[in-house]
């Protein structure tokens, strides 16, 4: 019981990063109707423009007080990339066939892959090592074991969650870009720049795909230049799983994943751990394809 119920924390922590990838996807998607494949990289950028601002910008500091400024230079990096990605290689195929859109984000997707592993100063490395700057005695839940950094992530993922709810729910922004989904067409002639809001749903989630990746290098203490190929896919799985275009719903796929993933590594073994989450994909697209508390995307035949 007790490694049942720890397995069940790990889940939570491992979900609550899924979810923070899984909102970049549902938020484009849910605007443009475009698969985003290279979130995924969007998440690694991230990561390494965390890196990047601790090792040569601020000197190596030790101090958590630093990881802020660590933050900064993360969503710097992740937000950039998103924009150009954005103006360059998504909006002028934007009313190309959807195939179009498609083949040139896996086109990105391998292009941040090779310039990271190419350019970065180590990057054709295995790993390379991201500073513990999160230390002390891990948290007794019970008989549950939680570690300074799961804690820190657990408490931004759902300051970061309830905050981008909060905005497109209650922000004038956030109505516009409700109102772009649910017709871009519409909105265009009520006055709101639908460009504009593109590039917000594009900068939004690039921001929360750095916060994952540094908050994975934090906990997990390495960062390779592909690790964002399967966190995004597993980030676009809780999607679906959810809901494409539903925000409530890439955070409950999230969750779900990350704690299924955790339940057959007890179960079956650390083997088992990504099968379980491409198993769930199918069932959720033969089963119920709109995911479980449905699409928030309009028709737009």
């Amino acid at each position: 019981m007790q490694e049942l119920l720890q397995q069940l924390a790990n889940g939570v922590v491992l979900g609550a990063l899924y979810g923070l990838i899984a909102l970049g996807y549902t938020m484009v998607y849910g605007i443009i109707q475009l698969i985003n494949f290279a979130h995924g990289e969007i998440f690694m950028v991230g990561a390494f423009g965390s890196l990047f601002t601790w090792d040569f910008i601020l000197g190596k500091p030790t101090s958590p007080w630093s990881i802020p400024l660590i933050l900064i230079g993360g969503v710097v990096a992740a937000v950039g990339v998103a924009v150009l990605m954005e103006r360059f290689a998504y909006r002028p195929l934007r009313n190309a066939p959807r195939l179009a859109p498609l083949i040139t984000a896996i086109g990105v997707s391998v292009f941040l892959q090779e310039s990271v592993r190419l350019f970065y100063p180590g990057g054709r490395q295995a790993q390379l090592i991201f500073p513990q700057l999160i230390s002390g005695p891990p948290v007794h839940i019970g008989s549950v074991e939680i570690d300074r950094p799961s804690i820190f992530i657990l408490v931004v993922a759902i300051i970061c969650m309830v905050g981008l709810d909060a905005f497109v729910q209650r922000s004038r922004t956030g109505r516009a870009m409700r109102a772009t989904a649910q017709d871009p067409d519409t909105a265009r002639l009520m006055g709101i720049n639908t460009d504009r809001i593109i590039v917000t749903a594009f900068v939004l989630g690039a921001a929360l795909a750095a916060v994952a990746g540094m908050s994975w290098g934090l906990k997990y203490g390495f960062v390779v230049f592909d690790i964002g190929f399967l966190a995004g896919l597993k980030a676009f799985t809780a999607a679906v799983l959810g809901g494409i275009g539903n925000l409530r719903g890439a955070v409950l796929g999230g969750f779900i994943l990350g704690i299924v993933e955790a339940m057959a590594t007890q179960f079956f073994g650390q083997s088992w751990k990504d099968v379980s989450a491409f198993v769930i994909l199918i069932l959720v697209l033969i089963l119920r394809p709109q995911g479980l508390l449905g699409e928030r995307v309009a028709d737009r035949a």
